[in-house]
């Protein structure tokens, strides 16, 4: 059995509600994933794409809660539970290889509605930056909304930093990881462009947004990242805001679809 091909036996079928229902996603390296969809209740005005974070999935309550509120603002939602995550298969490469996870969820958001943004949170944000910045043809992307992203690769001197790291880079923390948080966490890491490298690349608009009470990626970061990005960007600063799709973004998130939207209909 491939890595691509290791995937539940039986994937959960998962009732989010009215106007859900899951998709079967396959990536351009084989990768089959938990695809989830959700339609307004009339006509889109876009597509949006929702890239979870690290040891998160398409139906965590918080990514849920955020695709109903941009349901109820009239966008078409898609997302998923990225590779090594939840019923998904393949392995988890901290958001690397994950740019193939994003790339299948923005072919199914543009069957909905051609114009598509992509919404990421932590490592959610390094795939949605890095599959913007390196696919051969983004024509349906309009633009990035970065929620919670590191700028380099460098894990704060933290208790949660240290936990982290002794997570993803001891085979003892991936076994943990597998069997109590049902993440599976590839072995190798080839270090690729940080994430400043990529937001640098990028020609469309981007939003950076980042929590006052984040933990995980401390504020600071998203000024780092929110300085190497282009214009027509803009900064978000989330009051008592935690940690990737925390509920206090989710208005937020919101507003930078549309801000994305409004700078798209403005250029010329």
């Amino acid at each position: 059995m491939t890595p691509q091909d290791l995937t539940p036996s039986t994937p959960p079928s998962h009732d989010l509600g009215p106007g859900w229902h899951d998709e079967e996603l396959r990536t351009a390296d084989g990768v089959r994933l938990a695809g989830h969809v959700l339609v307004p209740g009339r006509e889109p005005v876009a597509a949006v794409v929702l890239v979870h974070g690290f040891t998160a999935s398409g139906t965590h309550p918080d990514v849920v809660a955020q695709a109903r509120l941009l349901a109820d603002a009239g966008f078409a939602v898609v997302t998923y539970d990225s590779r090594g995550h939840g019923a998904s298969g393949g392995w988890c490469t901290l958001g690397d290889d994950e740019r193939h996870d994003v790339a299948a969820a923005v072919a199914v958001a543009a069957r909905l509605q051609p114009q598509v943004v992509v919404v990421g949170a932590s490592m959610g944000a390094i795939a949605a930056l890095r599959y913007a910045a390196t696919a051969g043809d983004v024509d349906g992307i309009r633009g990035v909304v970065a929620v919670s992203g590191p700028a380099q690769w460098r894990l704060p001197l933290t208790l949660i930093g240290v936990l982290n790291a002794l997570l993803i880079r001891t085979r003892l923390g991936r076994r943990l990881l597998a069997r109590h948080a049902k993440v599976r966490v590839g072995s190798g890491w080839s270090r690729p462009e940080p994430p400043d490298a990529l937001v640098a690349r990028l020609t469309m608009p981007v939003t950076i947004m980042h929590g006052t009470l984040d933990r995980i990626i401390r504020l600071p970061t998203a000024r780092l990242l929110h300085a190497a990005a282009r214009e027509p960007r803009q900064l978000v600063i989330v009051e008592g805001m935690g940690h990737a799709f925390h509920r206090r973004a989710h208005p937020a998130v919101v507003e930078a679809v549309r801000w994305t939207l409004d700078q798209v209909a403005a250029s010329p």
